[in-house]
């Protein structure tokens, strides 16, 4: 008997990709509780392994060694992720806020968002250096400034063990790059305080090996873009300064109304804040019956019980108290492959602590990258033929990967019957409809959901169906949305209509138009869709009227479909995917204006760019010779499609223009888009004053080929 998909009726928020939350995650895709729609909300794709970071920085690991990757996460716990920076919060309505989106609703949630630089209130901070933390952009800036040529001059201002690891990593990696480096430590107390008398003075030794200066009992008067004042008026240059000391809760923190302890979120035993739905972890909380000091050891340790704990707060199971360990192994790196180990007042130090180290990181990280593989559910024992076939050995592609062929199109589809108020416009994707003296578009379009999150889902799906609409030169006027619902709650429901109509009045507000009405159904899982109207001031802009000469310009990059394709298969990387997103969600109408000269123009969804290329050229009766290297692409998506990652209707494409070659780049050409760019045949004479007014409006846009005598689509040899 068929058994529909479970329900949801309970929203579980995770604010932070912190190391506990990540966990958490990785724990949740193992064993998911039914019902429970889970949401994290991170500033970025990624999050920074700190305890990588001085390996990072000595140049040990690379850059991407740091990050675990929270959309790739996300995608094997079944979360959505929404990526931007939490602003507040509000127990009282149970909703978080988020910078340009709806509010995020809860039932429960949790905090683990670490901590922030306290440094920029040093006067001149916050114009000539960088902090420690955020740890991507410290990342970004020492990495550019480590491989530059000449003299270095490094400050560091914090002399605990932060500090003192960042100073011993810069200054070997200066060493190994053979620069003229200058390394201090600056400390307006005693350094190392933290530490036993062994391990502190096995530190200084450490420093002062590799030419590290300590200063300490010094205050910082002010900074400058290549100097520190001190408090006695001495002057220290420097071209490269950060901050390991002044660590400070998120302002926004201190307006949830939760009870706190210098900032910092107060929780109990069961890492419960004074709000029994809200939990916090990590370095943003502080543990009111066993306080610890700040370290990533505790944030780690507890993620086991914060994951129970979720559940129990769900309605699943009972709570489990977090008891700290009373101390912890710390693993301090020494700047080259050397580290010392302290713990209960012993020290030890060395290469084989290094390696000890290195160990531990590596295969904390390797629990994000070697993520378990879910296997698909078996086939019944006794089945239909060809079912096995039909499943085919990959998840259904979703947005315009999961559309029907085109050539399954053409053959369904019925010839228009005659009629004097509709203009019969073969080939292309919307109606022309004269009612009275107004020319008017009409087109509906709907996806597949791509992304768990309503509100990206609902602005992608509306620029989409806008694409045809501004692919004719036509002004956005009317709209009604058609929308499918996974099984939720009422509540859920309520939810989350109302994210996907305010986001999808948004878009279609800026783009001129109004929701005039719309309708909802229940199924298996999203449909986003829009019905649009549109107004034409004079003819419209169809497939035909290209002429030999015109030269092709495309607006967006391709390879959206090998991006999604892969997202949903647990290979793309999260800033990739991320980028995707966000250029999926741009607006094309600013372009349609620029291009309202255009002799014929389409916009690239799914059928690929070659596909609709060739719709062009069969409607125009012209051929096309496209420049492969000036095509551009998403970035990933040439290491995709080399790697052999296809969308589900990669081969339905390619059947479209066998005469063109595959392998490689030239795969990217059958690659369903969704919410592509235009693709607009131009007069040669005004192609690079329209190309140039592209690039300067913000859009990727590139001439990638003309349109030929003849038929037929050719690469440029």
């Amino acid at each position: 008997m068929y058994a529909p998909p479970l329900s949801l009726t309970r929203d579980l928020v995770l604010i932070g990709g912190g190391h506990t939350h990540a966990l958490v995650l990785r724990k949740w895709g193992m064993n998911p509780l039914a019902g429970a729609r889970v949401t994290l909300i991170n500033p970025g794709p990624t999050a920074p392994y700190s305890g990588m970071l001085p390996g990072f920085v000595a140049g040990h690991y690379a850059r991407d060694d740091l990050d675990i990757d929270l959309v790739r996460l996300a995608r094997f716990a079944g979360a959505r992720v929404i990526l931007g920076a939490v602003e507040g919060q509000d127990p009282a309505r149970r909703e978080i806020h988020v910078p340009g989106r709806p509010p995020v609703a809860y039932d429960v949630a949790s905090i683990n968002v670490g901590i922030t630089s306290d440094m920029p209130a040093l006067p001149g901070f916050a114009e000539h250096a960088v902090p420690a933390k955020p740890l991507g952009v410290f990342a970004q800036r020492w990495s550019d400034y480590r491989d530059r040529a000449g003299p270095a001059r490094v400050v560091v201002i914090g002399g605990g063990v932060a500090g003192a690891e960042l100073a011993m990593a810069m200054a070997h990696a200066l060493r190994q790059r053979g620069r003229d480096a200058t390394v201090s430590i600056i400390d307006s107390a005693t350094a190392l305080a933290a530490l036993g008398a062994r391990a502190a003075e096995r530190l200084r030794h450490a420093l002062t090996g590799l030419g590290v200066r300590l200063i300490e009992q010094t205050q910082i008067r002010s900074i400058h873009a290549d100097h520190l004042t001190l408090s006695d008026g001495s002057r220290i240059e420097a071209d490269f300064i950060t901050g390991a000391a002044g660590a400070r809760p998120y302002d926004w923190i201190a307006q949830t109304g939760l009870r706190l302890d210098n900032g910092f979120v107060a929780v109990n035993e069961y890492l419960q804040s004074s709000d029994a739905a809200v939990f916090a972890a990590g370095d943003c909380a502080h543990l009111s019956h066993d306080p610890r000091p700040k370290a990533g050891v505790y944030a780690v340790r507890e993620a086991p019980v914060l994951y129970r704990n979720l559940r129990a707060a769900l309605g699943a199971g009972r709570m489990r108290r977090y008891a700290p360990q009373d101390d912890y192994l710390k693993l301090i790196s020494l700047g080259a492959r050397s580290a010392l180990a302290e713990r209960f007042g012993r020290a030890f130090g060395g290469p084989l602590m290094w390696r000890w180290k290195d160990h531990i990181d590596r295969k904390f990280m390797n629990r994000f990258r070697n993520l378990p593989k879910m296997k698909h559910p078996a086939l019944p024992r006794d089945h239909a033929d060809g079912m096995a076939e039909a499943l085919g050995g990959k998840p259904l592609c979703g947005g315009c990967g999961a559309k029907v062929g085109r050539l399954a199109l053409r053959d369904s589809l019925p010839a228009p019957q005659d009629r004097a108020d509709i203009s019969p416009l073969p080939g292309d994707d919307a109606a022309l409809i004269r009612t009275g003296g107004a020319r008017q578009v009409l087109t509906t379009d709907h996806l597949r959901g791509i992304t768990l999150d309503p509100v990206v889902m609902a602005r992608v799906a509306a620029h989409h169906a806008l694409g045809d609409i501004w692919a004719m030169g036509a002004a956005p006027q009317a709209a009604t949305a058609n929308l499918i619902l996974p099984r939720l709650s009422s509540e859920l429901q309520r939810r989350t209509v109302a994210e996907i109509m305010q986001a999808a009045q948004q878009v279609l507000r800026q783009a001129g138009a109004e929701i005039v009405g719309g309708h909802t159904s229940m199924g298996d899982e999203m449909t986003i869709g829009f019905t649009l109207t549109g107004l034409c001031d004079c003819d419209p802009i169809t497939l035909a009227g290209g002429q030999p000469g015109d030269v092709l310009i495309l607006t967006k990059p391709i390879g959206s479909g090998v991006i999604l394709a892969a997202e949903m298969a647990g290979k793309a990387r999260g800033e990739d995917v991320a980028e995707a997103y966000r250029l999926m969600q741009q607006s094309q109408g600013a372009a349609s204006d620029i291009l309202r000269e255009a002799h014929a123009m389409t916009d690239v969804t799914g059928f690929g760019l070659a596909g609709h290329l060739s719709g062009i050229c069969e409607m125009s009766g012209t051929g096309a010779v496209l420049d492969l290297h000036s095509i551009p692409f998403l970035r990933g998506a040439e290491d995709l499609a080399r790697a052999g990652t296809r969308s589900t209707l990669f081969s339905d494409n390619r059947g479209l223009t066998p005469d063109l070659p595959e392998g490689d780049n030239a795969d990217l050409l059958y690659d369903p888009q969704t919410a592509g760019g235009l693709l607009a045949a131009i007069a040669p004479e005004t192609a690079d004053d329209i190309l140039s007014r592209l690039q300067r409006a913000g859009y990727q846009a590139a001439s990638i080929g003309t349109l030929t005598e003849g038929a037929g689509l050719r690469l440029q040899s």
